[in-house]
């Protein structure tokens, strides 16, 4: 992303390392890493984040966008409070996957609908022509986010990551009178 993102009251911007404590308080979590996918251990201690966002970095420049991984931040006080991702989807041909984590103060706050959506826009002005969202069935939050996203149920799968997954659906034409 050659310029952060910017809504109402979020940017969504690159990770630093100096995001490493912001980051490991999402990713550290065990409400927020429960829900991964891929499935993957929470972060435990400030060095591991500050590793994996330096691996991010270092693998940023390298990714056609729109892949990537995004940090989200309030613009009124700064304050990292989610991260964005998108990605191939396994086997890693065709499917895009848009991914969003908060840290757990700022679930129901609409941050991640709001992050979500204006990633999914730039997403769409670089050329994706659909993005998927998975969700594991009881995760209620994710499946409420991706409706308000106004994604498509297209079904339930085992073909991502391993895990009975519901997936979720948008093209460029269901932005269409979606607000705030």
């Amino acid at each position: 992303m050659d310029t952060p993102l910017t809504t109402g009251r979020l940017v969504i911007r690159d990770w630093t390392v100096d995001d490493a404590d912001a980051a490991l308080h999402i990713y550290g979590s065990p409400d927020v890493a429960h829900w991964l996918t891929p499935a993957m251990e929470r972060v435990r201690d400030a060095a591991a984040m500050r590793c994996l966002l330096q691996a991010w970095r270092e693998s940023q420049p390298n990714l056609v966008p729109p892949r990537g991984r995004w940090a989200v931040q309030r613009r009124d006080d700064g304050t990292v409070v989610g991260g964005l991702g998108i990605r191939l989807l396994p086997p890693y041909e065709d499917d895009l996957e848009v991914s969003w984590q908060l840290a757990p103060e700022a679930w129901g706050q609409g941050y991640a609908v709001e992050a979500a959506r204006a990633l999914i826009g730039w997403a769409f002005d670089h050329d994706a022509d659909e993005l998927f969202a998975v969700a594991r069935p009881a995760n209620k939050r994710a499946v409420a986010t991706a409706e308000r996203l106004g994604m498509q149920w297209v079904g339930e799968t085992t073909k991502y990551y391993g895990l009975r997954l519901q997936v979720y659906r948008i093209r460029p034409g269901d932005l269409s009178g979606l607000s705030g």
